[in-house]
C-alpha cells in the first residue's frame, strides 16, 4: 500500500467509513488541535505532542487517545485494545455513525488536550540491561574490598560503561591496561569518561 499523505486521501482510501471519519475529524478541528498525517493515519497535536489519532479498520473506525489511561472516562466508551502491550493509550471504537455521541467525544478531546497541557504522559519503561561482571573486572573488585564497595555506588549506567570498556577489549594485555586505568577512577567514584568532561 502506498504511504499516505493527507487526510483527505486516508478518509478517500477508507471510503466504506469516510462519512464517519469526516465526522470524527469536524469534531477534532474545532479545537486547537493540528492536523498531520503520522504512520500513515490522521494525527493530532498539541505544541508538537501526539494526542490523538484516526483509524479505520475493516468493521470498526475509531479514535486513539495517545494518553487515554489519564481520561476520566465518565461514559466508559475507552479500552485497551492492547492489554498486555499498551500502557497509556486507550481507543474509543464505533461501528457506525450513529454510535458517535458527539458531545462525548468533544468531552473527551477537550480532556486530553487539557491533560497534554498539564504534562500527564505515561513513559513506555525500559527494561534495564543486566549486569554480568567480566571475570577481569570481578576478580579485581573481589580482590578490594573498598574498591568493590565504591564500584557498587555507582549508577547501573556507570557500572555497564567500566564492565563494556573491559569486556570490549580484545587481548589480555589491554583488559590488564584497562583495568589499570579504572581502578583509580572507581576508586574516586568517578565514571569511565569523567576526565574529559572538564576539558
Amino acid at each position: 500500500m502506498e504511504k499516505i499523505t493527507s487526510v483527505e486521501e486516508y478518509i478517500e482510501v477508507n471510503s466504506h467509513f469516510s462519512k464517519e471519519i469526516s465526522l470524527l475529524r469536524n469534531i477534532i478541528n474545532s479545537t486547537e488541535l493540528e492536523e498531520t498525517i503520522k504512520w500513515s493515519m490522521p494525527t493530532y497535536c498539541l505544541n508538537g505532542k501526539n494526542v490523538l489519532g484516526l483509524g479505520a479498520f475493516k468493521h470498526h473506525f475509531c479514535i486513539w487517545f495517545h494518553q487515554g489511561v489519564f481520561l476520566k472516562d465518565e461514559y466508559h466508551l475507552l479500552y485497551n485494545a492492547q492489554e498486555e502491550k499498551t500502557k497509556a493509550m486507550r481507543q474509543m471504537r464505533f461501528k457506525s455513525e450513529d454510535t458517535i455521541n458527539k458531545a462525548a467525544v468533544l468531552t473527551y478531546v477537550k480532556e486530553a488536550i487539557e491533560n497534554q497541557r498539564l504534562g500527564r504522559a505515561l513513559m513506555p519503561q525500559r527494561k534495564a540491561k543486566p549486569l554480568i561482571i567480566v571475570k577481569e573486572l570481578k576478580a579485581v573488585l573481589n580482590a578490594n574490598t573498598e574498591l568493590k564497595k565504591m564500584f557498587k555506588t555507582l549508577s547501573i549506567s556507570k557500572q555497564h560503561e567500566y564492565n563494556d570498556y573491559i569486556k570490549d577489549a580484545k587481548r589480555e594485555e589491554t583488559k590488564l591496561r584497562r583495568l589499570d586505568k579504572i581502578v583509580p577512577q572507581i576508586t574516586n567514584g568517578k565514571a569511565l569518561h569523567d576526565k574529559y568532561k572538564d576539558c
